[in-house]
């Protein structure tokens, strides 16, 4: 592809490509916006550096894709209540995650797709990872792709958020824990069909897949344990090195990504916002 007012560097083969030429903390004109999203759309997480982004930037930047998704678990403050505040502090022993997963799918309609901003990041370590989820697919079989071509699965919040689950005890980042809180479930193709590119993507994760419709748990583990292990293989996968002021934006309907728990001293602060998707067919 051709791009006449960014430039477009990939940085592995699989997916991810860093986008220069522009400051994204200011109004971005149709044009050049319409070849971020083409970037975006065609390598599935672009990356931007030497960003300086204040709170109305960066939700004004994530509205340019799609209308904010308000996160409907993780604890939010301040007077922008779709802006989540991602912090690890010295001491946490648990992050945000730190399992492979592919954002919020325990909604009907996930989020397609999330913008992170480096507020505060140590000097080494806590890399993001981001794995295609159309090679996934490709990759395998014709007698796997028929086998799943008419699964669905049921994806849910039980393990992530709720009193049952855990989660703060160990972390900074804090999920609904209170007595009103309730489990979201939602169905989806194991396939799913990206509607702007038309490629077909894996579409099980190991946050909020919790089994095949129709099938127990322990019916669904072992397809589902092989589906996840082969899903992250590092041929799939692109490594971002964050520094203060990097901005991500990946596309939630055909990658999976997981946050790099490997540095524990420092702070890492993010602020994300994410974008409304619709349902996956």
């Amino acid at each position: 592809m051709s791009y006449d007012r960014i430039t477009v560097s990939p940085i592995a083969g699989a997916l991810g490509a860093e986008i220069g030429g522009v400051d994204i903390s200011r109004p971005i004109d149709n044009a050049t916006f319409a070849e971020i999203r083409r970037a975006w759309v065609a390598n599935l997480v672009i990356f931007f550096r030497g960003q300086t982004l204040d709170d109305e930037a960066l939700t004004a930047f994530g509205r340019r894709f799609a209308p904010l998704f308000r996160h409907p678990n993780l604890v939010t403050e301040g007077p922008y209540p779709d802006i989540v505040r991602i912090r690890r502090m010295p001491g946490d022993q648990r992050i945000v995650g730190e399992d492979w997963h592919t954002d919020t799918t325990c909604m009907r309609e996930p989020p397609c797709g999330a913008v992170l901003y480096a507020v505060d990041v140590p000097p080494y370590g806590g890399d993001t990872l981001f794995a295609n989820q159309y090679l996934a697919y490709e990759t395998l079989s014709g007698g796997m792709k028929e086998r799943l071509s008419n699964l669905t699965a049921v994806h849910s919040d039980i393990t992530v958020a709720g009193p049952q689950a855990g989660r703060n005890k160990h972390r900074s980042t804090k999920v609904r824990e209170d007595a009103d809180w309730r489990e979201t479930v939602a169905e989806h193709p194991v396939v799913r069909t990206h509607p702007e590119s038309g490629r077909k993507a894996l579409f099980v994760n190991r946050s909020y897949t919790q089994r095949f419709s129709g099938m127990t748990a322990e019916e669904s583990r072992p397809l589902l344990d092989f589906l996840w292990e082969h899903a992250t293989r590092p041929e799939f996968t692109c490594r971002f090195r964050w520094e203060k002021g990097s901005v991500t934006v990946w596309d939630n309907r055909c990658t999976m990504h997981i946050a790099v728990n490997d540095v524990w001293e420092f702070p890492r602060i993010m602020h994300r916002v994410q974008m409304s998707g619709d349902r996956p067919v």
